[in-house]
């Protein structure tokens, strides 16, 4: 791994200035402020393995924020979890605040906003996964975001070291095997998220977030419908199509757009199991709601920059590929 940056080489005065300089023109535009006194002290290295970027971040105490409007300016999706090494770290994120101490996991979603202190110096190792690489729905992903999960019993106790590795022998992996790595990542997260209850209360947003929620399950539920669309789901609710679009204003992804993507996650994850009957990509496409297989060609490897044969052999490791689509 090579370092992005280190403020020893910078002037005292100018150190926290660098630092919130490089996170701001990051791949996750942030803001940064200070958290301490004295001049700023900070390193972060960052590396690739496979479609994964991760990254090792020592600094002294400081707050990070992430809002609508970087959010706006920033096209890339990813879900960041985090592994606390020394210090603490607050997370905000879903109407849910949680602290995460030496040897816990915190997740977050980069597409929503969300709030990350640091009240001391800290150490983490961070991996940030493509959204489109996961074939979770947003809802239960939810689950996770906003949390601190400790690393004493289930998956987390597996994942916890294994990420550690991972990002501390970032550089040593030959393509093949990082991409492997890389999906290996994925499943362990998706076993993750499984394991967490349900919060029924987690939705500060009242009535307003209850009905979001009715509407995410509905989409869910209809999938392979291809006459699936806003105007029949607003039907099926019994609200205006305007005030269907107006409560999904704040999710950051209209209702067309959302459909569209859980039908491409579900093919995704269809597509990425192995074994010796696997159903033909057009199959897998129709019982997703895609009734026209050049349609939905085009729009996967708009989303995942592959085509649905290429993520199939990617998957399943049928062809040994690269892993790199980000």
């Amino acid at each position: 791994m090579s370092p992005v940056l280190t403020t020893d080489a910078v002037s005292g005065n100018d150190r926290l200035g660098c630092w919130r300089e490089t996170m701001a023109e990051g791949r996750v535009p942030v803001a940064v402020t200070s958290g301490g006194k004295g001049p700023f002290d900070g390193r972060i290295v960052t590396a690739r393995v496979g479609f994964l970027r991760v990254s090792t971040v020592e600094a002294d105490a400081h707050r990070v924020s992430r809002t609508a409007s970087h959010i706006a300016r920033s096209t890339d999706r990813f879900v960041v979890i985090g592994v606390q090494v020394s210090g603490r770290t607050g997370l905000t994120q879903d109407g849910r605040r949680a602290e995460a101490g030496p040897g816990d996991l915190f997740v977050h979603d980069t597409a929503r906003p969300y709030f990350l202190e640091h009240p001391e110096r800290f150490a983490t190792r961070a991996v940030h996964i493509p959204r489109r690489a996961l074939g979770l729905p947003d809802e239960e992903l939810r689950r996770v975001t906003g949390t601190a999960i400790g690393s004493d019993h289930g998956c987390a106790a597996v994942l916890r070291p294994f990420l550690t590795t991972l990002v501390d022998s970032a550089d040593s992996y030959a393509p093949a095997s990082a991409s492997r790595l890389a999906s290996s990542v994925v499943d362990l997260f998706a076993v993750l998220v499984a394991e967490q209850p349900r919060d029924a209360g987690a939705d500060a947003g009242g009535s307003r977030g209850h009905l979001v929620a009715r509407v995410r399950d509905h989409i869910d539920r209809k999938l392979g419908d291809p006459a699936l669309s806003p105007e029949d789901i607003a039907k099926a609710h019994h609200i205006s199509v305007r005030y269907l679009h107006r409560i999904f204003e704040d999710e950051g992804v209209t209702v067309g757009r959302l459909i569209q993507r859980r039908r491409l996650e579900e093919c995704a994850r269809e597509l990425a199991r192995g074994g010796r009957d696997k159903p033909s990509v057009s199959s897998v496409a129709q019982r997703w709601g895609f009734v026209n297989p050049a349609h939905f060609s085009r729009v996967f490897r708009g989303a995942y920059g592959l085509s649905p044969r290429e993520w199939r052999s990617l998957r399943t490791g049928t062809n040994g590929g690269s892993g790199a689509f980000v």
